[in-house]
């Protein structure tokens, strides 16, 4: 059985250091104006101290070009491919097939990857791409096992095969959406979406030989999110995925903070290598338990097991998991105290883990002083009201910078 490659989401360069030093492989971000998440922060000095870092850890950085892109972004596209390929990035992200063909020439020495955007759903599908240059498919989100496995036994020997993981579905197929562009103006396709799927919605329905009274078909009092779908989580199905020859798992969440990156990326990273050493004692309730630690919509396995699978819509809208929060994350370390920057309300008295890079259980223990970062006088809660707003704590073992720690709400 071959290790498959963890590959995280990164829409910062710290976001990207934080995700390696929690076990991601590679990391795959994008400038923000032509990848599928324009409000990252991932700007062209961003991606370059990126992919330098990376390969000085020897890992590697895929970069997003994969929005659906109209004759006049072409230029910038060109001008884009030309900086990634003198940057030497491990692959290129790409979806519509004139920038295929753009980046062939511009990017010749970048191999290029084949975006889920594009609906890969067959071994036929992957053929073609592979004949036009492609050296691995992100597969489409909804595909069941049986249909992985087929495609993997009958794709070209050196195409390498993609797949999410983790991390939140688009009610469009693949994420090819119109909805957001249609009622914000903003679309899916060229990166800016409004998620208007999550939107709370009031539904009625009208009979025509009433026209104009409109009764309410609703979920509750507030309405229904028949839009939102669950997010996605494989973990208990981890051992046949790696059994089917999957080259690279991927998390979904660019935009998604680096207590959600360190604890998911951390949880898989632990699975993956506890099920290579030991494959007839991997037990997915631990790493699942960590999973849940960050507050998401319920989860899902989508299509992967069953392709008749009705458990994927979020009618309530609802947040689960929101018994912790992000902590902070640590700025400075000292042989006494600790400098952290903090992300919500700490207080003495409460619960902190810590969350270990290597390691499935966090280190848990209670705060018990806590220092003013400005005037080292003791304080006894600190509020995070300003952007970088930090307090030095006592932690319970030696720590490096970056790491997470979470809060336990009382």
């Amino acid at each position: 059985m071959k290790k498959p490659e963890l590959l995280a989401p990164a829409g910062t360069y710290e976001k990207a250091k934080i995700a390696f030093q929690y076990g991601a492989d590679a990391v795959y971000a994008g400038t923000s104006s032509l990848s599928l998440r324009a409000r990252t922060e991932m700007e062209d000095d961003n991606l370059t101290e990126t992919v330098e870092y990376a390969h000085s850890i020897g890992k590697k950085v895929y970069a997003a070009i994969n929005i659906f892109a109209w004759d006049e972004k072409y230029e910038e596209i060109r001008k884009q491919a030309r900086i990634l390929n003198k940057l030497k990035v491990d692959g290129i992200i790409v979806a519509d097939g004139g920038v295929l063909e753009v980046l062939k020439e511009e990017a010749p020495d970048v191999p290029k990857h084949i975006s889920t955007q594009a609906n890969t759903v067959s071994s036929y599908a992957c053929k073609f791409w592979h004949n036009n240059g492609a050296k691995r498919i992100i597969l489409a989100r909804e595909l069941g096992k049986n249909q992985i496995k087929q495609i993997i036994q009958n794709k070209p020997q050196d195409l390498e095969i993609e797949m999410f993981i983790h991390g939140a579905i688009c009610f469009s197929y693949s994420g090819r959406c119109f909805l957001s562009d249609f009622l914000a103006g903003r679309s899916a396709n060229l990166g800016d979406c409004a998620q208007s799927c999550r939107w709370q919605y009031q539904v009625y329905i009208e009979e025509r030989n009433n026209l104009g009274q409109l009764m309410p078909v609703e979920q509750d009092n507030n309405g229904t999110h028949i839009l939102s779908s669950k997010d996605l989580c494989l973990i208990n199905e981890l051992p046949e995925i790696m059994e089917l020859g999957v080259d690279s798992l991927k998390i979904e969440g660019r935009l998604k903070t680096e207590y959600y990156l360190a604890t998911v990326i951390n949880a898989y990273r632990n699975a993956i290598d506890d099920y290579i050493k030991n494959p007839k004692e991997y037990k997915a309730e631990k790493y699942r338990k960590e999973l849940e630690k960050v507050k998401t919509r319920s989860l899902t396995t989508f299509y992967f097991k069953d392709r008749n699978n009705t458990d994927i819509q979020e009618y309530e809208g609802k947040q689960y998991n929101t018994k912790y929060e992000f902590g902070g994350i640590v700025l400075e370390t000292g042989s006494d105290k600790t400098l952290i920057e903090i992300r919500n309300r700490i207080q003495i008295g409460d619960t902190i883990e810590i969350i270990i890079p290597g390691e499935i259980e966090p280190v848990i223990f209670t705060i018990e002083q806590l220092w003013d970062s400005q005037t080292g006088e003791e304080i006894s809660y600190v509020n995070p009201g300003k952007f970088g707003q930090s307090v030095y704590m006592k932690l319970p073992i030696k720590v490096e910078k970056n790491f997470i720690i979470r809060r336990k709400k009382s």
